[in-house]
């Protein structure tokens, strides 16, 4: 897989909900200091998908994601961010 557009950024959650992953992502590239613009861009490329698995191709190609193993769209909560320090 390519390295992700910022490969800094790391997004773990326990769900597999792609809702979530992109709002995660959206607020560790506002965390990174990245631009309304390109956080803007994000969501819509993002969010323009048809169904979770594009929606989860996209948030690769922007961020370092993990994501729960449950198979279902739902599932537990929780998670977590890194971005590089400042």
């Amino acid at each position: 897989m390519a390295k992700p557009r910022y490969p800094g950024i790391r997004v773990s959650l326990e769900t597999r909900n792609s809702l979530a992953v992109v709002a995660a992502i959206r607020h560790a590239l506002r965390q990174a200091g990245a631009s309304a613009e390109e956080i803007d861009h994000f969501s819509r490329q993002a969010l323009s998908t048809e169904g979770r698995d594009e929606r989860l191709r996209v948030c690769l190609e922007w961020a370092d994601v993990e994501t729960g193993q449950s198979g279902s769209d739902g599932g537990g909560e929780g998670g977590s961010t890194r971005t590089p320090s400042s």
